[in-house]
């Protein structure tokens, strides 16, 4: 593969980027379509829980309700993925035993990345070793902002190969890039060096995830898919709190890449709080009534 001079920069058209989406975001869609919508958002949740007090009782709870996500409502979707940290990945693939679930972990010094490469790949291959079937790793922003780009394609690249059969989702965490010219460069740099998803942030500093920040990697994807004919995946995380905002995204996705991005191996949620407000919204929609949030667990 011919890779592009990543000492270039792409353009990006600011004031064009925040009117696409202000634009789409005006778009309407009819019942039917919605709770079609609504259950699509549900499948591509990865359901996370990243703190210092996991246990393994915390992933089960988490792991049962990824299966039966509100037993009121039987016909529901499972989420896309449970994602832990390393040292809980056996706990949540034993719990997840029998479903097509995935488990997803935090590997490379999640979430700063500030340990050396060795260390890196050793908590990958433990990850993997102990059975996750996705990696989330953060890019080094201090390399990336000081412009080592080649360093930082070169991390990528050894992650990947630590990852074996397991997927690779590449964290560019762009709240810390500063501007969309270099959350495109980032987006690229991943992409060539292996990512099979991009994914905005960590969840752990603000501003995460934004519907132009989004935009502006999912144009990326784009391009990279008529570069070479590789579909790579996208996951906001972070910020996503609403079934509004979630549909939004869904159109952004629909009309930057077509209906083939609109599945869980190419788009997924990350944002566990949203998973009630969705629930909420399917039984608005089946029943006309809203249930108190009360009767959705909180896990």
């Amino acid at each position: 593969m011919k890779y592009p001079d990543f000492n270039q920069t792409v353009p990006i058209d600011h004031v064009g980027v925040e009117e696409r989406v202000s634009r789409l975001n005006k778009r309407s869609i009819k019942k039917d379509s919605k709770i079609q919508a609504l259950k699509m958002a549900l499948s591509m949740i990865d359901l996370t829980t990243l703190e210092g007090k996991d246990s393994p009782g915390k992933v089960i709870q988490l792991c049962q309700k990824a299966k039966q996500p509100h037993p009121a409502v039987p016909d529901l979707p499972t989420v896309a993925a449970i994602c832990v940290y390393p040292n809980m990945v056996s706990v949540a693939k034993n719990a997840l035993k029998g479903t097509d679930i995935n488990v997803a972990s935090v590997a490379t010094a999640f979430p700063s990345g500030q340990s050396p490469l060795s260390m890196r790949l050793e908590d990958t291959k433990f990850a993997v070793a102990e059975g996750a079937d996705e990696i989330d790793m953060v890019i080094s922003r201090g390399a990336f902002l000081n412009g080592e780009y080649q360093l930082v394609f070169d991390e990528i690249a050894a992650v990947k190969e630590a990852c074996g059969d397991a997927h690779l989702k590449v964290i560019l965490e762009t709240g810390e890039l500063h501007t969309y010219e270099n959350v495109r460069k980032a987006s690229d740099i991943a992409m060539h060096a292996g990512a099979d998803f991009i994914k905005t942030s960590t969840g752990k500093i603000s501003p995460a995830a934004t519907q132009p920040v989004t935009l502006v990697m999912l144009e990326a994807i784009r391009d990279f898919y008529y570069d070479t004919g590789k579909m790579i995946g996208m996951k906001p995380a972070g910020g996503i709190r609403t079934a509004k905002q979630a549909i939004q995204y869904l159109v952004i996705v629909k009309e930057t890449l077509g209906a083939g991005w609109l599945n869980k191996d190419y788009f997924r949620f990350g944002a566990s709080s949203l998973t009630n407000d969705l629930l909420m919204q399917i039984v608005k929609q089946q029943t006309g009534h809203y249930q108190s949030l009360d009767y959705f667990s909180n896990d």
